[in-house]
């Protein structure tokens, strides 16, 4: 790694601790979610089923077993989800999402997608202009 690089990685690292810090603020405060929670719901809601192997669910959120065993937890004792076991094997276990879960979904997704814009408009307007220039490129169309 170059010092290049790690300056990079620093202000990515940097942009992303603020824009996740924010999301979890206005997502617990408006939506009563964490982020990890939302972001469970939302890869539960456009999943073919409605559910996902635990352990898909702990590669898409970053999480490892025990953290998402918490989680489901979590969303179980709201409503929001419910674990079950594969039919063809029982050591397969998923977790679904529900009526409700799917409802809190659908109402946190504007408050999550408008706090990201705000977030990154924040960033891209930046005093610290590599911080900005990094976000004007991830904003850049592919």
């Amino acid at each position: 790694m170059t010092h290049a690089d790690s300056e990079r990685w620093t202000r990515l690292v940097t942009l992303h601790g603020r824009v996740e810090q924010r999301l979890a603020e206005v997502l617990h405060r408006d939506c009563s979610l964490g982020l990890s929670e939302f972001r469970t719901l939302c890869h539960l809601a456009v999943s073919a089923e409605g559910e996902l192997r635990m352990q898909e669910v702990a590669y898409l959120v970053g999480l490892d077993q025990s953290s998402v065993s918490r989680l489901a937890g979590r969303l179980e004792r709201a409503g929001l989800a419910e674990r079950c076991h594969c039919e063809g094997d029982r050591r397969g276990v998923y977790l679904g999402i529900t009526e409700a879960g799917r409802e809190r979904q659908a109402r946190a997704l504007p408050v999550y997608e408008a706090t990201l814009t705000g977030a990154l408009d924040e960033a891209a307007s930046s005093t610290d202009p590599e911080l900005a220039a990094l976000t004007k490129h991830l904003r850049a169309p592919t």
